[in-house]
């Protein structure tokens, strides 16, 4: 077989392996976008801005935006537009998807939530209700052109209200721990808030993926609904109890690969049976992920490992190879540029307003308010997440997509500055105070501050 070619078809017997160029190719993609996501990510982080963002300018640089327009022939060599190359790379970056959602899941702590109460619920709802219903509303506003043809308008408009109304768990809680508000009552509390929007936003793109799948009928919204529910059932019974009973046995052996192991296929077919269902297979590896928590039989320090891989290899691939995908030559385009102010403005006062809202009604003050809607409104990874999903689906064009990225990563930056600005003007009384968590229970819970891309 020459070098380069593709790989030979075989009639009868096994499957022909994967031709050597196209091995070449992901394998330089690979280390490619690993190298400069590594190197951009720290740069960002030196500047004061999160990792996501030079991880995905890694991707601007070498997509359409920038690279391929000064050297075509280089792209085109090294990032075909061929369907099946560049799903190579997709299916690489989606496996490490699933398992930086998973393991989000495993560091989530339900008992903030426990200890916060009322205050954070209120919060919460108020930062997902009122994004989402702009959201929504927005939606019908924008010109026919932005919307995949084939597209409801009404399944485009719920995933652009899902997208409006998420926050990011990891950029709320690596911006509190990184400007020293993480153990303050407030900061706590915008902590819990974020782990109420993050697993609602899981469900509501679980719910939205099955309707632009199945179309929006009373009957497909009802099936998905069902099946939504069957998952959810059988994950919280008889999967608590397997995922229980996993966990005990490989706890008996003294090295963790054991675990890391089994919490790897727990988590991915939790999302293939997620899939199966017609929900979002990524809503499947959150599901699990809470499980696996909420069993109180994973050590933190059990999934070590793997949180490394995960977090220094698999999550900044994806998220240059996300960057591909973005093509900010668009917004040259007014039409889209408008739609991108316009939806930033939406995003941002939406947030805001629904969390200063629930911050009121518990009877915060205005100061400790402002603070929960700067930090509630920092979206990065999981905007990033869900636009990704968008565009897989279907749901989003390529300009829709670049403007919600757009809009992940700017809320992102946003939060440092208001959060400052509003943290120096509360004072934090002696009961706030004494309910912090111990010493124990802070050193467990900076297991999820290791989450820091967003």
């Amino acid at each position: 077989m020459p070098y380069g070619g593709p790989a030979p078809i075989l009639a009868d017997g096994p499957v022909a392996p994967l031709g050597q160029h196209s091995l070449l190719l992901l394998l330089l993609q690979v280390g490619v976008l690993l190298a400069l996501a590594l190197l951009f990510g720290r740069l960002a982080v030196r500047w004061g801005m999160p990792a996501v963002v030079g991880e995905l300018l890694v991707g601007v640089l070498l997509g359409p935006s920038l690279l391929e327009r000064f050297a075509p022939a280089l792209t085109d060599w090294l990032f075909p537009k061929e369907p099946g190359q560049f799903h190579l790379l997709d299916a690489f970056s989606q496996i490490g998807l699933m398992l930086l959602v998973g393991v989000t899941g495993t560091q989530l702590s339900l008992g903030l939530l426990r200890r916060q109460g009322t205050t954070a619920l209120r919060v919460s709802v108020g930062g997902l209700v009122v994004p989402l219903a702009f959201g929504i509303g927005v939606a019908f506003l924008l010109p026919d052109r932005l919307v995949p043809g084939d597209v409801d308008r009404a399944v485009f408009a719920f995933f652009l209200g899902v997208a409006m109304c998420v926050s990011a768990l990891p950029v709320i809680a690596k911006t509190l721990s990184d400007m020293g508000f993480l153990h303050r009552p407030v900061g706590q509390l915008i902590l819990t808030a974020g782990l109420v929007d993050d697993t609602v936003a899981w469900f509501l793109l679980s719910l939205v993926t099955a309707l632009a799948t199945a179309g929006l009928t009373v009957g497909h919204v009802g099936l998905a609904l069902a099946s939504l529910a069957v998952f959810l059932v059988l994950a919280c019974t008889v999967g608590r109890m397997a995922v229980r009973a996993v966990l005990r046995r490989t706890a008996r052996s003294a090295e963790p690969g054991a675990t890391v192991a089994a919490v790897v296929v727990m988590v991915l077919l939790s999302a293939a049976g997620a899939h199966a269902l017609h929900q979002e297979p990524l809503f499947g590896a959150f599901v699990c992920g809470l499980v696996i928590s909420s069993t109180g039989e994973l050590a933190p320090n059990r999934l070590a490992a793997l949180r490394t891989v995960v977090m220094a290899v698999f999550a900044p691939v994806f998220f240059a190879a996300a960057g591909l995908r973005m093509d900010l030559t668009g917004l040259a385009d007014p039409v889209v540029l408008g739609a991108a102010f316009l939806l930033l403005f939406v995003a941002v006062l939406g947030k805001f307003l629904g969390a200063y809202a629930g911050a009121r009604l518990s009877r915060r003050s205005r100061w400790e308010a402002l603070a929960l809607g700067a930090g509630m409104n920092a979206r990065g990874v999981v905007e990033v997440v869900i636009a990704m999903a968008g565009l897989r689906l279907g749901v989003l064009t390529t300009e829709m997509y670049t403007v919600i990225v757009l809009i992940a990563v700017v809320t992102s930056l946003m939060a440092p500055p208001i959060l400052t600005l509003a943290m120096k003007r509360i004072e934090d009384t002696a009961e706030e105070t004494a309910e912090l968590k111990s010493p124990e229970e802070k050193t467990a819970d900076e297991e999820i501050r290791e989450k820091a891309y967003g």
